[in-house]
């Protein structure tokens, strides 16, 4: 019997990890088979802090990880592939093992929703991002292409105008999906280009993006573009499917945790990071709210005792 199961990896995975083995919960965590979530696809992170020199993703999620394991945080590499959270203690399946366990913590994180076009993957964290507020910073002065129509690109679009030369901001439509204010904020900026009725067709460079092949669905026109920078903006699946049949998910599947808290309908079983926040999805707030699940299901763990 476990006293408590985190499932998922990444900044909040592993911070609730580290808070739950100190309090000595002896926490089972597993990570997925590709362990640390969106930034292991992050070239650059400049803005967690206690890192004065820039850190690479795949390296803070590697320190973040031995300092949970120093303090003795066990590691399964593999998928959960099924929950019952319907009575205490709760069920997690990994494959054909059943575990048990008291508390569980949900830290699986979001995905990023990508286009798929050629080279969007090789070029992936070489100018090619899903997050903005993660990378904007790194193309001061020079051009770059948002793909999307919805808030989302309209928000990152607007934001990378304090950093880029030029925004082109590429949507498949002739007109948007995003709220009218947000529109507007964009077809005044006059830092941002919109290109209707026009998709991506290719992300053109060999060690950085170089510029884009674009096609006019109107015109059938094909053109290249360049640029050194290519954001995908057309939103994020949360990784919720297995808890669906047991926990409150909001109209696009995040799951929905009482204000302030890290609690989910289910006493008992918590929710932390990309997996339940679809408004900051920064590594830092990521690691706050696994803090705060470790915290809440040392308490609940405790009230039980009492």
């Amino acid at each position: 019997m476990e006293s408590v199961i985190i499932i998922g990896s990444g900044p909040a995975g592993y911070t609730a990890a580290i808070y739950a083995a100190r309090a000595n919960l002896k926490p089972l965590l597993f990570e997925g088979l590709t362990p640390g979530g969106q930034l292991m696809i992050t070239s650059d992170v400049e803005n967690f802090p206690g890192f004065e020199k820039a850190i690479t993703g795949p390296e803070l999620m590697e320190v973040m990880r031995k300092q949970a394991e120093r303090f003795e945080t066990r590691f399964i590499t593999k998928n959960v592939t099924k929950v019952d959270f319907s009575n205490r203690p709760f069920k997690v399946w990994c494959e054909d093992k059943l575990y048990e366990t008291q508390t569980v913590i949900i830290t699986t994180g979001a995905s990023a929703k990508w286009t798929d076009v050629k080279g969007e993957k090789k070029l992936m964290g070489k100018g090619v991002s899903a997050c903005a507020t993660c990378d904007g910073a790194f193309f001061k002065n020079q051009d770059v292409v948002v793909v999307g129509g919805g808030d989302t690109a309209m928000e990152e679009s607007s934001f990378l105008t304090r950093f880029a030369r030029q925004v082109y901001l590429a949507h498949r439509r002739g007109e948007f999906r995003a709220s009218k204010i947000m529109q507007q904020r964009v077809l005044s900026n006059p830092k941002i280009k919109v290109l209707f009725n026009t998709v991506v067709d290719e992300v053109v460079g060999e060690k950085g993006v170089t510029g884009v092949k674009l096609n006019n669905l109107k015109t059938n026109e094909r053109s290249e573009l360049s640029c050194q920078g290519y954001f995908v903006a057309i939103g994020h699946k949360p990784n919720t499917d297995i808890f669906a049949e047991f926990l409150e998910l909001n109209e696009t599947g995040y799951i929905v945790t009482q204000a302030g808290t890290t609690k989910t309908n289910i006493p008992g079983v918590f929710a932390a990071g990309d997996v339940q926040d679809h408004v900051y999805r920064q590594a830092v707030t990521a690691a706050g709210t696994g803090c705060m699940a470790a915290l809440e299901a040392e308490r609940f763990l405790e009230a039980q005792e009492g």
